[in-house]
């Protein structure tokens, strides 16, 4: 009878050993899962960031653009007009001079 309780007690403890074996790999084989998919997810969402600041720097570089050649343009009608004015300037002291000699 002490044999067949031994018997037993090894079985039953042989028994937990495969159970065990088997819990810890499919614990294993969840978390490699789930690593897995984690990675994906990251990777995925770091492609959709990428594709979003790239979005926003073409919109960025659109409207610096847009900003420049405006700049441009205002910065040459002023230019314009202080040339203008100079030359006004010029003439009127011209004129001046040859008023001074002359009168």
């Amino acid at each position: 009878m002490a044999s067949d309780a031994v018997k037993k007690v090894i079985s039953a403890e042989q028994t937990a050993e495969k159970l065990n074996a088997e819990a810890r790999r499919k614990a294993e084989d969840i978390i490699s899962s789930a690593k897995q998919q984690a990675v994906v997810a990251v990777q995925k969402k770091l492609a959709e960031a990428k594709a979003e600041a790239e979005k926003i720097r073409k919109s960025d570089n659109g409207k610096l653009a847009e900003y420049t050649e405006n700049a441009e343009k205002n910065c040459a009608e002023k230019l314009d007009v202080i040339r203008k004015q100079a030359e006004n300037n010029a003439d009127k002291a011209v004129n001046a001079v040859i008023d001074e000699f002359f009168s």
